[in-house]
């Protein structure tokens, strides 16, 4: 263990521990705007400086180990001038128009700002003598390097969390930015459109597209017919965005919300979240039988899910050769919108023109979902609009509804009722865990022969997990699966499913 004093109080911690990490031991907040506790040490933003008795210079407290017997101080008049120095620093590059700022709020740049009393003082002004790009060219994610400051969280994020690559650091000095492949847009690089560096963009620079004008044009035309449905982690998500805390499911207000938005119809992906699961179920059976029964080389295995659409442009990008291993069922959002256009729009005697469905879902890449070109199958686009969870809390906003008065209401009938199978979706190795039990049942007509149905090793969210179903009590047609051990393997995150793919194709991982 290390002894060290940080503001004059004394505190051990292992070695290797840096000054930040001891500082949040003693409940002192050291502000960092390149830091992030998912990512590797950058020591590129200078803001969590501190100052070490006897030292020369201010030390980057991310980045500097404790030594024994070092007295940091973390608010001293140098410490406190420095920060702001660099503070006005970053903000005489950075484009301010924060009441237009889709981060306005909740911006970090923003928020020290104000804390260290910056205002709209500028050091210089940087910002005119630059060449900005907003690069909206994807459907999912706008780029705009004028709010950019350079941090790296988003490549690092890239990098070592999803393993996609698709950031990276261009140029040096003050001609640095943060580009992709030859300075291409987002929507023509490797992108998954994941979403994950615009969770850990400290600023505007990287946000989700926006498309709430859209769907109010829609809500407000006479002549449409409004269908919204909501994906099974929305109802836990959305109550942390209007105030509540973390974990609360407020299913029913947010049903309650939207029909006051004036959607028309609002219905629950779980539904088609259970079609999936009876599609890749049987589909994984009928491969089954075609190369086991039939001999037929054509049929690739292992099958993987298509329910993701990261998962999906990363494989053709990264494993193109293991396309045909991919499911072919649409994804529950796309199913849900073809079922809109058709089998809903018949039973309520709609013409599928005016029929407008929009989904509000966890993940940015269902926008770039719905805009691909297969997901028309019906003649209209399957999906009209994407909302994320924060779109949807700052409708609700808009509107006036207040969301935690509300009484709870329900689901409309038609394509309204799920299963528990369709639920955990929204947890890691649950598509794996559904699509199994409905396997299993299908071919032996039992229930899966597991604790409360839950197939256990499946589920988690720690990198890679594996598990073997031993099929047995098989029914007449599937007696030849008897005895089968159905092996299966689950990656949390791209990064792992870059992890497991490289087993998988060099003979590492047997599914």
């Amino acid at each position: 263990m290390v002894s060290l004093s940080i503001n004059g109080l004394l505190v051990k911690v292992p070695e290797g521990t840096t000054i930040l990490e001891a500082a949040k031991k003693l409940n002192f907040r050291i502000p960092t705007l390149c830091n992030h506790d998912d990512l590797c040490v950058a020591g590129n933003c200078r803001v969590c400086v501190v100052e070490q008795l006897g030292g020369k210079t201010l030390l980057a407290a991310c980045a500097v180990p404790v030594n024994e017997g070092m007295q940091i101080l973390t608010n001293s008049l140098k410490v406190r001038a420095a920060r702001k120095h660099v503070i006005e620093l970053l903000l005489s590059e950075h484009r301010a128009d924060c009441t237009k700022c889709y981060k306005n709020g909740k911006c970090e740049l923003q928020d020290l700002s104000n804390e260290f009393c910056v205002g709209d003082h500028l050091l210089l002004d940087l910002v005119n003598h630059k060449n900005f790009t907003i690069d909206m060219f994807s459907p999912s994610i706008q780029k705009d390097d004028s709010k950019c400051i350079r941090c790296q969280r988003c490549v690092r994020t890239c990098e070592q969390l999803q393993g996609v690559n698709a950031l990276t650091v261009a140029y040096k000095g003050n001609k640095q930015k943060i580009s992709t492949f030859a300075e291409l847009s987002m929507g023509e690089v490797i992108c998954t459109n994941c979403g994950q560096c615009v969770n850990r963009c400290p600023t505007g620079a990287l946000v989700e597209r926006t498309y709430l004008d859209e769907v109010w044009d829609a809500i407000l035309d006479p002549e449409k017919h409004v269908v919204v449905q909501t994906a099974p982690a929305v109802r836990v998500g959305l109550g942390e965005e209007l105030g509540l805390e973390a974990g609360n499911r407020v299913t029913g207000k947010m049903v309650a919300a939207l029909k006051r938005l004036g959607f028309d119809s609002v219905l629950d992906t779980d539904f088609t979240a259970d079609l999936t699961i009876m599609e890749e179920g049987t589909e994984l059976l009928t491969r089954l039988k075609s190369v086991l029964v039939e001999k037929d080389q054509s049929v690739r295995l292992p099958m993987t899910t298509s329910c993701s659409p990261g998962w999906v442009k990363f494989i053709e990008h990264t494993y193109p050769e293991y396309l045909r291993h991919v499911s072919t069922c649409k994804s529950p959002q796309q199913m849900f919108g073809a079922l809109a256009k058709t089998y809903y729009a018949q039973v309520r005697g709609l013409d599928p023109k005016d029929v407008v469905s929009v989904s509000i879902m966890p993940c940015t890449a269902k926008k770039y979902e719905a805009e691909r070109p297969e997901m028309r199958s019906s003649g209209y686009k399957d999906v009209d609009v994407v909302l994320t969870t924060r779109e949807l809390a700052r409708m609700i906003k808009q509107a006036g509804v207040d969301f935690n008065k509300l009484k709870e209401d329900k689901y409309d009938s038609i394509m309204g009722v799920s299963t528990g199978a369709g639920v955990i979706f929204g947890a890691t190795g649950g598509v794996m865990e559904a699509a199994l039990r409905t396997a299993y049942e299908i071919v032996t007509g039992k229930e899966v022969p597991f604790k409360d149905l839950n197939i256990l090793p499946v589920r988690g969210i720690e990198g890679v997990k594996m598990a073997s179903v031993r099929i047995e009590g098989c029914k007449d047609e599937w007696k030849f699966l008897e005895g089968v051990e159905l092996k299966c393997a689950v990656a949390h995150g791209l990064v792992n499913a870059r992890t497991l793919m490289d087993g998988v194709k060099n003979g590492e991982v047997d599914v």
